[in-house]
C-alpha cells in the first residue's frame, strides 16, 4: 500500500505543474482551454521522439515547453485575432494537435524504458549522495521501516520543481504584466476601457499555460517510460479536479495560497484516485468515472457547506433580531409602569 501511494505522490508532484497550467488559463483568465489535452501529449511525443534520436533529455523537455508554448500562442490568435469563440478555438486546436502528435511520434506509442531520460539521469546524480541511505535509516530508527522506496530522488526534485515554478508564476502575476492579465480574466470590458490590450493579454496566457502542460507531458512521459497518443483524453478534468480540490481544502484567498492549493490539489486527487482503486469492485479503466465523481463533490461539496453556513447565518441574525425586539418591548411595559402610578 505505501508503494502506491508514494507513487501516487511522486506522480502529483509532475501532475500539478499541469495543474498550474490550466490554473493559469482557467481561474485567472477565466478560459476554457481544451488545447491541454492535446498539449499535453505535445510536450509527451516530441521529447520522446527527441530522446529516441539521441538528443539530451534536458533539451528534448525544453523542446516541449515551447512547443506548448506555441500551440497556447495559435490557439489565443484563433479567439483573439479569428473572433472564434473561446471553447472552438481550443477544440479545434485540440482536434488538429491529435494529427500533429501522431505526425511527430510516426505511430501511436513511443517506449523509453531502454533510453536515458531526465528520470534516470536525475537518479543516477542522486545516487553519489548518499540522501536515500540517510531518509531510509531515518525512518527505521522511528519504525517507519517498511516497504521504505527505493529512492527518493524523484519525489524532492519534482517537489522542487513545482514549487518553484510555483514561485515564479505568484510573482509573475504580481508584477505589471501580471496584473492586466488577472484583471483581463475578472473584467474585460474595463480593461478595455482604459486602453489596455486584452487579446495580447489572453495570447500571452494561454501561450504560459499549455507550456506549462506541455512541460508536464514531457517529464509524465520520461516518468512512465512511454508516450502514448490517448494520454492526454481528460487530462484538463484532471487540471480542473487538482484546481477545484486544491482551492476547496487549501483555499485561494491570495495567489500565493492559490498557486500552492493547486499543487496540494494535484497530490491529493492522485491519492484519492490510488484508495479508490483499492477498492474490489473498481478497475483501472474506472479512473476516468472516479475522476468525475471526485470532480462532482469538489464543485458540490463546497456549495453545500456555504449553504449551511449561510443558513446558520441567517438563524442566528434571526435570534439577534428577536432578542432586540424582546428587549425593547420590556423597555416599553417597564415605562408604561412606571408612568401610571404618576398618572
Amino acid at each position: 500500500m505505501f508503494p502506491a501511494l508514494f507513487s501516487s505522490v511522486e506522480s502529483g508532484m509532475i501532475y500539478a505543474i499541469m495543474a498550474l497550467g490550466v490554473y493559469l488559463t482557467f481561474r485567472i483568465l477565466d478560459f476554457p482551454d481544451l488545447t491541454v489535452d492535446g498539449s499535453f501529449v505535445t510536450g509527451a511525443s516530441l521529447s520522446a521522439i527527441m530522446i529516441i534520436n539521441g538528443y539530451s533529455p534536458l533539451i528534448a523537455t525544453a523542446a516541449a515547453l515551447l512547443a506548448g508554448f506555441a500551440a497556447g500562442t495559435i490557439t489565443g490568435l484563433l479567439h483573439t485575432r479569428g473572433n472564434i469563440n473561446p471553447l472552438l478555438s481550443g477544440i479545434l486546436m485540440m482536434i488538429a494537435l491529435y494529427s500533429i502528435n501522431l505526425r511527430i511520434m510516426g505511430k501511436s506509442n513511443i517506449p523509453l524504458l531502454s533510453e536515458a531520460t531526465l528520470m534516470t539521469s536525475i537518479q543516477e546524480m542522486w545516487s553519489k549522495t548518499k540522501v536515500d541511505e540517510a531518509l531510509n535509516k531515518g525512518l527505521t530508527f522511528i519504525g517507519l521501516g517498511d516497504s521504505l522506496p527505493k529512492t527518493w530522488s524523484i519525489l524532492i526534485i519534482m517537489f522542487l520543481l513545482a514549487v518553484l515554478i510555483k514561485i515564479i508564476m505568484s510573482n509573475f502575476l504580481k508584477t505589471e504584466v501580471g496584473l492586466a492579465l488577472r484583471a483581463t480574466g475578472d473584467n474585460e470590458a474595463m480593461v478595455t476601457s482604459f486602453s489596455a490590450n486584452t487579446k495580447n493579454m489572453k495570447v500571452l496566457g494561454l501561450a504560459i499555460g499549455n507550456a506549462l502542460v506541455a512541460l508536464s507531458g514531457a517529464l509524465v512521459a520520461q516518468y512512465n517510460g512511454f508516450s502514448d497518443i490517448g494520454m492526454g483524453i481528460g487530462i484538463i478534468v484532471i487540471g480542473l479536479a487538482s484546481v477545484i480540490i486544491g482551492e476547496a481544502l487549501f483555499g485561494s484567498s491570495t495567489i500565493s495560497r492559490a498557486t500552492l492549493a493547486v499543487i496540494g490539489g494535484a497530490v491529493v486527487y492522485r491519492l484519492v484516485v490510488t484508495l479508490a482503486l483499492q477498492v474490489k469492485f473498481l478497475q483501472t479503466g474506472d479512473v476516468k468515472l472516479i475522476t468525475a465523481i471526485i470532480v462532482i463533490l469538489a464543485l458540490i461539496v463546497p456549495q453545500f457547506r456555504a449553504h449551511r453556513k449561510e443558513k446558520g447565518r441567517k438563524r442566528k441574525r434571526l435570534k439577534e433580531l428577536q432578542l432586540i425586539h424582546l428587549t425593547t418591548s420590556e423597555r416599553e411595559s417597564e415605562a408604561d409602569a412606571s408612568i401610571k402610578p404618576t398618572l
